[in-house]
């Protein structure tokens, strides 16, 4: 078992497919910077799920610089438990340079993941996603 601030963590990893659609915006400018878009996912393995969301984007002038933000509701079973929960993400790219936070929103779990507390980390490699989430499930 992992420990986080003397909690015993639990993982759940496995494959997921992502497919993100560009959404319309009255005031999106012409170069779609920002941009929005919506999010579906199917989650294999330990999380067995679908996620819906909305991301909204934003590059800049120099390349492999970016941002986004998300928020994406899971429905399913994590480890055999069902309900659901919400993920809020935070991605930003420096010159090419990744960093993410995707942290479960408080208070969000429902039936048997009420209380869920968890980060995910999600890997990309060779065009395929995955994922590695850090959780517990307490009051």
């Amino acid at each position: 078992m992992l420990m986080h601030d003397g909690i015993r963590m639990k993982r759940a990893i496995g494959p997921f497919e992502v497919k993100l659609s560009p959404q319309a915006s009255d005031q999106q400018p012409a170069d779609a910077t920002p941009g929005r878009m919506s999010i579906d996912k199917q989650f294999h393995g330990d999380l067995e799920a679908y996620g819906r969301g909305q991301m909204l984007t934003a590059g800049t002038s120099v390349k492999g610089s970016a941002g986004y933000v998300a928020i994406e509701l899971i429905t399913g079973t994590l480890n055999g438990q069902m309900g659901s929960f919400i993920l809020q993400h935070t991605g930003t790219m420096t010159r090419g340079k990744p960093q993410l936070s995707v942290t479960v929103v408080p208070d969000s779990g429902t039936g048997e993941l009420a209380g869920l507390v968890g980060k995910m980390a999600i890997d990309i490699a060779d065009g395929k996603h995955s994922y590695d989430f850090e959780y517990t499930i307490g009051d």
